[in-house]
């Protein structure tokens, strides 16, 4: 399938690889150049603008920062002059509902289908092909683009355009309270003088098993924030999780996301990993 990806970074890269070794003719575009040359090497054809990277493309991807920049992509002059009707639309950035409506609004008047497909798994993840891929957005268009969106993960349908968004906010939001609870035991357990690599070994296959416990674990033990998930983009999607709720109540939400903007904003931990969360526990617990 002719496949165009908007955004080469932490997760586009590894994304992009994916998708040519299935074997789908693919063109990369990124903002900043340096970041296609690695693709580039590997045979993966470059496009020098947005524009030239979706000429004649069956399927479009992005990837990027927010949802001003999806938007931003999808009203521009020279992409919407050459998208083909009938292409589909694929934002797999971290975005917020109402962003994903709004882009599927542009492009609908363009002939253009849309799905909202944030997805899950970190960059390693997105190296492995295991992404957990949320996809919102009419059934025929996610049947059509799962051969392409198989090739970075699994991909699930969640709903109606938007449903990504939101079941990528639900995600982010366990993921947060989830890598909190696991600074609080990991101190807790380093402080009582316990093999902590020992315990996450234990506790494997019970009930308090993770992921986060096993990864995000580790790298809190070995004092590791080497950004896999960085700090900044976890804020960002705790704000969009509050901002989605209104005025429902999530009081652990909450806290946990005051926790991260005294990270970013005053620890100076935007771009370390977002198990860096650990180092405003110890910060607290220096202050104490």
């Amino acid at each position: 399938m002719k496949t165009a990806l908007l955004g080469t970074g932490l997760m586009g890269a590894p994304m992009a690889r994916n998708i040519a070794k299935a074997g789908h003719d693919l063109t990369v575009w990124n903002r900043s150049p340096d970041k296609v040359a690695a693709l580039a090497a590997l045979g993966i054809a470059v496009a020098g603008t947005a524009a030239d990277a979706v000429r004649g493309a069956e399927l479009i991807i992005s990837m990027v920062s927010d949802g001003q920049a999806v938007a931003a992509l999808a009203s521009d002059s020279g992409v919407q002059g050459n998208l083909g009707p009938g292409a589909i639309w694929v934002d797999m950035s971290s975005t917020r509902p109402e962003d994903a409506r709004h882009a599927a609004r542009i492009l609908a008047k363009l002939g253009v289908d849309f799905l909202d497909a944030p997805v899950s798994g970190g960059s390693k993840g997105a190296e492995a092909g295991t992404l957990a891929i949320m996809a919102g957005g009419p059934a025929d268009v996610f049947h059509a683009a799962a051969a392409v969106l198989s090739s970075m993960g699994r991909p699930t349908r969640v709903g109606p355009v938007g449903a990504g968004q939101l079941a990528k906010l639900a995600n982010q939001a366990i993921v947060a309270v989830t890598i909190a609870a696991v600074a609080e035991a990991t101190l807790l357990l380093e402080e009582g003088g316990a093999d902590v690599t020992a315990v996450r070994a234990a506790l494997k296959g019970g009930f308090a098993d993770s992921t986060i416990l096993q990864q995000h674990g580790a790298r809190m033990s070995k004092r590791d924030f080497v950004p896999g998930g960085p700090s900044r983009l976890q804020l960002k999607d705790l704000d969009n999780v509050l901002a989605e709720a209104g005025a429902l109540e999530l009081p652990v939400v909450t806290h946990v996301r005051d926790r991260f903007a005294a990270y970013v904003n005053d620890l100076g931990g935007a771009e370390q990993d977002h198990s860096g969360l650990f180092e405003e526990l110890l910060h607290r617990n220096t202050k104490n």
